[in-house]
């Protein structure tokens, strides 16, 4: 059995956790929600829990493994890709008969929880009947459609903005701004000018958005933030207390690589050709804050986003495909699994200041995708 992929393990990991903060609210709602718990003897309210669990695990399963799973599949890819309101309403929908089906009358864990009760107690006993005769509550059910709501909108929400970018917003975190050391990766598609003349701005479209989907996971495999997309352009960032360990940033760049050589026939065969990567990589202090008035987004400001730029220009001059700075060098860790050639001090377009630079190779440890194929 070949090793689960990291992708595959961070959803696991996420699911479990996701499932077990949804278990103890979802069974807490449900104890305290009605007047049949606090009418029930202590045994009685040890099974009405049991089968509380039940319910919950079952619809936080199917919903939690949908959310986490399905989109990485040809039909989560397409409900994605529908406009916001409608991906809503169908999940909504679905998920409102998962809901219905599993809470409805003699739910799944209301018949679990009484044949338990008839092993262990005899079906003579009153517990049994008691089961059998619980009915949800409308207002159950009606917290249970708003919470289930209120988390849709904020799953598609996140995918539109931004895990990290939805939580800090919604915490306040760079209302007031503050300094921060971060590293900024910033990743293009070489040769996409003349690819769109060739095929068009529709196919150059859907070009970029599989290479920007593909890079997604490795991304998130490597604990990194997509700051923004421009044009054939990702730039990814990382505070220093992130990045720095296990040369992350790197590792990313070369797992984006990797993915991308995994899809190449694909590419090739609804392209005619396959994409191949620049890329440069610097560190320092910015300002991180909020701006905007009707539309707010967090933004970074300081010469490190100036000098990056600069240095993925230099990747052409130089003709090496990923650059990193010394700055950002010297605050990783765990760069022995790569190659450094030292490229000496620069000067780079619109700046005075020589820059040293370093062009970065894979080190003799780093999987070929091609062999796993």
């Amino acid at each position: 059995m070949p090793p689960m992929q990291a992708g595959t393990r961070r959803r696991v990991a996420f699911f479990r956790r996701a499932l077990g903060i949804w278990v103890v609210i979802g069974t807490a709602t449900a104890v305290t929600s009605g007047s049949a718990f606090r009418d029930a003897s202590p045994l009685e309210a040890i099974f009405d829990a049991l089968a509380a669990v039940i319910n919950v695990v079952i619809v936080a399963g199917a919903i939690g493994g949908a959310e986490i799973f399905l989109p990485r599949t040809r039909l989560g890819q397409a409900l994605e890709r529908a406009p916001f309101l409608l991906t809503f309403a169908i999940k909504l929908l679905v998920y409102g008969i998962v809901i219905v089906l599993v809470f409805g009358g003699g739910s799944v864990g209301e018949r679990f929880a009484a044949a338990a009760a008839d092993v262990l107690l005899g079906p003579a006993h009153p517990t049994t009947l008691y089961i059998q005769t619980m009915t949800p509550t409308a207002s159950l059910l009606a917290r249970a459609f708003f919470f289930l709501g209120l988390a849709i909108f904020l799953f598609q929400l996140s995918r539109l903005i931004g895990e990290r970018a939805l939580r800090d917003i919604l915490f306040g975190r760079y209302h007031r701004s503050r300094s921060e050391e971060r590293f900024f990766l910033f990743v293009d598609i070489a040769g996409s000018t003349p690819l769109a003349e060739r095929i068009g701005p529709e196919a150059i479209h859907r070009f970029l958005r599989e290479v920007f989907r593909l890079a997604s996971d490795p991304i998130d495999d490597h604990g990194g933030e997509v700051y923004q997309h421009v044009g054939d352009e990702v730039v990814i960032t990382w505070t220093l207390a992130e990045g720095h360990a296990a040369a992350r940033p790197v590792a990313c760049y070369f797992a984006i690589e990797s993915a991308l050589k995994l899809a190449a026939k694909d590419f090739e065969r609804e392209f005619g050709t396959v994409p191949r990567l620049r890329a440069a990589l610097h560190a320092g202090p910015v300002i991180t804050g909020e701006v905007g008035g009707s539309r707010r987004s967090i933004v970074f400001h300081g010469d490190v986003m100036n000098t990056t730029s600069r240095i993925e220009n230099a990747t052409r001059e130089l003709d090496r495909s990923f650059l990193i700075s010394e700055d950002a060098l010297n605050r990783l860790q765990g760069i022995e699994a790569y190659t450094f050639a030292d490229l000496g001090p620069r000067q780079l377009r619109g700046r005075e200041a020589f820059l040293r630079l370093y062009a970065v190779g894979p080190g003799m440890d780093t999987p070929d995708p091609a062999a796993r194929q």
